[in-house]
Order: structure tokens, then C-alpha cells, then sequence
């Protein structure tokens, strides 16, 4: 269903039907030392730790760079774009049960009106100096992984290795760490609420470092339907995204996956993931690749700030 493979050695013909199949993958051979991943997750729940009035001091909305609280975002509502992934939600769900940290890249292009919405400043914050030079460490890693990754997807779609990373010279990107409160926290969920509601993600990969439970990440397998993800603590869960999806002029399915919400026979669970949602240039002109490798002649190029916008708007709450 969803394979395993050695980014420095994969087999292209199973990332291809995989992709096909599921948009996930597991991804080991990535290099990134557990100790890093093991401190970036600790110090972001020192961080959750603290009380909501402190927290309250770095809050922002979708798209912003600091504290996303609980009830400001539900995934759910951006699963009626006709992606291809099968979406069929969509709707007015309710929010997810998480908090989540965010944090983007430091790198603006100068003109104030793109940088205010792609890049703006990163907000750190004092009470856990530690949390901004280990997630830094990361980025690094996370950002190179993601060049691989799709140097990987180019390979397994019979392209040179540079087709893909080409457009992301000056990408775009979002790590999200997202903590999922346990039951005892939240009290029991409403109809229909997860800790994320059914959704795809947006860009081109998603690189997750998760920790496995039973309210976990579930996926939507062709042809089978909802399925617990597999779990390997030394791989990291790739998907694929709406924007790579369209690229492959629909030949892949950008992965389409929620997260239980928590489970009456779990009830002190708390997990922690670390998500890095790697995108393109702002500005990059994305056209879909035409049959036979795309599956779709009639797909129109798209840009991807606009495309990713109307995405981020909609899983916003109020």
C-alpha cells in the first residue's frame, strides 16, 4: 500500500505507483540525526507547556509566523477543491483539535507586498530560547530533503533530476509543529472532529516526523479507502501535494489523509508532529505535464502563490 524506500537508492517504479496509488510514501536513507529530531520535539512542547496568556503573546492566524491556537484552523474546509484525490467533505467542519507552532522561511525577495504574505518575520519565542536554533538545524535538513525528494519524483517520472527543483530557486515553505492535546484536555469531540479533518496538503512534498497512536494519521488508499498509516520511527511519511499533483497533470494523487481525533481508550494521549510543507517560488509557473506521463490534456499552468492562497484561506476559521 505504502512503501518504504531509501531516498539515496529508491526504485522509481514504486514510487511511481505508489504516488499513483496513495501519494505517501516512507522515506529512509534521509541522513537527519534522531537526536535533532528528538530536540526540536522537546523543546516545542516546553514550549506548549507554557500557559495560554503567555503563549497568547506570539498568536497569529493561517499563513502567519508564531502560535496558531486551537480553533483557528480546520483542515476539512479546503477538502471540496477538485484535486482528483477523491475530496468530498469539504463544507463547514468543525475545527481541528490541535495547536501548532509555525514558522516559514527567512529569506524575503525585497518587495514588501510578497514578503508580507510569503515572508515574513519568524517570531521566537523567549521563554524557550532553545526551540530557535534546533529548529534551524532542522530547516536545514528539512530543505534538503525536499530537493531530493523531488529529484526523486523527477526521476520516477522518466525526467532529468532538475525538472522540479528548477521552480524553487527561492521557494516558498511552511513547518508546522502541531501538538494533539488527549482527550483528557479537550473533552470529547464534536461530530465530525479530528485532530486534523480529512484534507490534502497543498504544495509539492510534506516531510512528517510523527509519533504513532491511536488517534493517528489515517490514510485514503485507492480502490481501499481509510487506512492506518504505517509506522517506522526511523523513516520519515512523505506525501505529495495539490500543486505536484497538478504538475503531473494528475498522474499522481496528492495524499489525501486525516488524524483520528482522541480515543476514549487513550485518553491521556498527547502527540507531537513536526511537519514541513515544501512549496515553489511564489511566482512559479507551474504547467501540467502533458500525456503520456500526465494523465489530463485539458489542465491549465497555474501560479503557485495564488493556487496555494485560496487553500489557506479556506481552512481558516472565522
Amino acid at each position: 500500500m505504502i512503501p518504504t524506500v531509501d531516498l539515496r537508492h529508491a526504485d522509481a517504479a514504486a514510487v511511481d505507483e505508489a504516488l499513483q496509488r496513495a501519494g505517501f510514501l516512507l522515506v529512509t536513507g534521509h541522513g537527519v540525526d534522531d537526536v535533532l529530531r528528538a530536540d526540536v520535539r522537546a523543546a516545542a512542547r516546553r514550549f506548549f507547556a507554557l500557559p495560554v496568556e503567555v503563549k497568547q503573546r506570539y498568536a497569529v492566524r493561517i499563513g502567519g509566523r508564531g502560535w496558531l491556537a486551537p480553533g483557528v484552523e480546520a483542515n476539512g474546509n479546503a477538502d471540496a477543491f477538485g484535486t482528483g484525490a477523491g475530496n468530498v467533505e469539504g463544507g463547514d467542519n468543525p475545527p481541528d483539535l490541535k495547536e501548532s507552532f509555525a514558522v516559514g522561511p527567512d529569506t524575503p525577495t525585497g518587495d514588501p507586498a510578497v514578503d508580507a504574505v510569503w515572508f515574513p518575520a519568524n517570531v521566537w519565542p523567549d521563554e524557550v530560547p532553545e526551540l530557535r536554533p534546533a529548529v534551524e538545524r532542522y530547516l536545514g535538513a528539512m530543505t534538503a530533503v525536499s530537493r531530493d525528494l523531488l529529484e526523486l519524483c523527477a526521476g520516477a517520472l522518466g525526467l532529468p533530476p532538475d525538472s522540479l527543483t528548477a521552480l524553487a530557486g527561492h521557494p516558498t515553505w511552511t513547518f508546522n509543529i502541531n501538538r494533539y492535546p488527549p482527550l483528557t484536555e479537550v473533552g470529547e469531540p464534536a461530530p465530525g472532529q479530528f485532530r486534523i479533518g480529512p484534507h490534502t496538503d497543498f504544495g509539492t512534498v510534506t516531510v512528517l516526523d510523527r509519533e504513532p497512536g491511536a488517534g493517528g494519521l489515517q490514510v485514503d488508499v485507492a480502490d481501499s479507502g481509510w487506512a492506518d498509516a504505517p509506522y517506522d520511527p526511523a523513516a520519515f511519511t512523505v506525501n505529495i501535494g495539490d500543486l505536484l499533483e497538478h504538475w503531473t497533470g494528475r498522474r499522481w494523487r496528492s495524499g489525501r489523509h486525516r488524524v483520528l481525533p482522541p480515543q476514549p481508550d487513550s485518553p491521556h494521549e498527547e502527540l507531537v508532529s513536526l511537519v514541513f510543507f515544501f512549496e515553489l517560488d511564489h511566482d512559479a509557473v507551474v504547467t501540467p505535464l502533458a500525456p503520456p506521463i500526465g494523465r489530463r490534456a485539458d489542465l491549465a499552468p497555474v501560479v503557485s502563490a495564488p493556487f496555494l492562497r485560496g487553500r489557506l484561506d479556506a481552512i481558516s476559521v472565522g
